[in-house]
């Protein structure tokens, strides 16, 4: 809702009638193709990185 009301500057009742396949659309053009989820590897790599 923040991005669809504040981002975007939809009205309410324009932002109720989204598709759930059109609000992902306007967020892949703010924030890019969705990221790989992390992997066992990523996820070591970060904990050496960052043990605490």
């Amino acid at each position: 809702m923040a991005f669809g009301f504040g981002r975007l500057r939809l009205s309410p009742p324009a932002f109720w009638r989204m598709t759930p396949r059109e609000l992902a659309a306007a967020l892949r053009a703010f924030a890019g193709p969705a990221r790989a989820p992390l992997d066992r590897a990523g996820l070591a790599a970060l904990m050496a990185r960052f043990p605490d």
